[in-house]
């Protein structure tokens, strides 16, 4: 089962997007929706919201008044947080029953408003986010909604700002025109990315990867989707695990392959071996075959590790999984922060990849010509380490 959140500001289309996916084929729970379930006349809910803001939230049928509530809250930090404790753990647990509920090949998107306020981006396979123009979002309230522009300013403002939305979101959704333009976008994704994501995850395979050779310019972006893809292993496995982004797009102004390569670190192979399920669980299925490091400095030598991909065809990632303080693990360390740390060390290194991708179109060829300027970076990095006193992070 695929789990996908969906956010967006206020006035952004969040809803639109969710109602043409359910045209797709995916089954939607909504956050909005459960939030008004859970407080229903009779429910253990309203019953709590009645002995925290008192009788006058009521309407004279007994249902609870939403205007009167938001009132009460609006504007005040500690009643929303009063509110939030109410309603939010409910919402959750019932979110948790209908997911289960669904068919084991189900994409199931979960409409949250508040995905991004309340954490919970790390816990879905991936997260799309709607963003529309702020002055859009106020004619789309004034005019849909019946709210003044004040009001909807205030709205607006009341939720986190689009910086932290786009932060969390492996897919962004910009809704600045028609709804037609808006279902093309949300038809592509559908076809081109949630299809085969979910067939990959239910199949515990990675999404292929591309044997063509492309040398990218650096991109500040790498590092924030290594950050989300991180954040969703140690949501999955634990806040215990260590995990790294390492490689070429973990040093900035490094050109690269737009590869995102992590290492998870383990005490044993054993231990490797046991957290697969769980790895393939949330999107990380282990690739087929046996993987060795070259253990540098030490001829002739390997170690082994285990790799990972991703089920996401929006992503190519290679999870390395190696056992804490194996040569490979101290390498993959050690040469990103000498790289980081010496612009020299940096350039000669962006040199070498522009004259290698010139020589070749495939990766594999690529890949064996790097293997000298690895034994010599080895060398290097190891003066630099002993110079500078460094030292691997800490991996737990």
């Amino acid at each position: 089962m695929l789990r996908v959140g969906l956010t967006g500001g206020i006035g952004a289309g969040k809803s639109a997007v969710a109602r043409r996916l359910a045209e797709r084929g995916a089954v939607i729970v909504d956050a909005d929706v459960l939030s008004r379930e859970v407080v229903e006349p009779g429910t253990d809910g309203l019953a709590e919201i009645v002995a925290a803001f008192g009788a006058g939230v009521l309407t004279p049928d007994g249902a609870l008044d939403r205007p009167a509530l938001g009132a009460k809250v609006f504007g005040d930090e500690t009643a929303r947080r009063t509110l939030e404790q109410i309603i939010h753990p409910r919402v959750r647990a019932r979110t948790v029953e209908l997911t289960a509920a669904a068919a084991p090949d189900a994409t199931v998107v979960n409409d949250v408003p508040l995905l991004v306020e309340t954490g919970l981006a790390p816990s879905y396979h991936l997260v799309i986010v709607v963003l529309a123009d702020r002055d859009l979002r106020i004619r789309r309230l004034t005019q849909l909604r019946g709210m003044t522009a004040a009001e909807a300013a205030a709205r607006i403002d009341a939720q986190t700002d689009d910086e932290r939305r786009r932060a969390t979101a492996d897919v962004i959704l910009t809704n600045d025109a028609d709804l037609a333009a808006l279902h093309a976008r949300v038809d592509a994704l559908w076809r081109e990315r949630l299809v085969e994501f979910e067939r990959n995850l239910r199949l515990r395979r990675s999404a292929p990867k591309s044997g063509a050779l492309h040398i990218l310019p650096p991109d500040p972006e790498w590092p924030a989707r290594a950050a989300r893809l991180i954040a969703r292993i140690r949501h999955g496995l634990g806040d215990g695990v260590g995990v790294h982004h390492i490689g070429s797009t973990a040093v900035p102004g490094l050109p690269a392959k737009e590869i995102i390569d992590l290492m998870l670190s383990v005490r044993t192979l054993s231990q490797a071996d046991a957290l697969a399920d769980r790895l393939a669980a949330i999107g990380f299925p282990r690739r087929p075959g046996e993987w060795f490091d070259n253990a540098r400095g030490l001829p002739g030598m390997t170690w082994p590790k285990r790799l990972h991909g991703c089920a996401d065809p929006g992503y190519e990632v290679n999870l390395h999984v190696r056992v804490a303080g194996s040569p490979g693990w101290r390498f993959a360390l050690l040469m990103r922060d000498h790289l980081r740390a010496v612009p020299a060390a940096r350039d000669a290194y962006a040199a070498a990849k522009a004259a290698w991708a010139e020589r070749f179109e495939d990766r594999m060829g690529y890949a064996e010509a790097k293997e000298p300027w690895f034994d010599q970076e080895a060398r290097a990095a190891d003066d630099w380490a002993e110079e500078t006193g460094w030292q691997p992070p800490d991996w737990s």
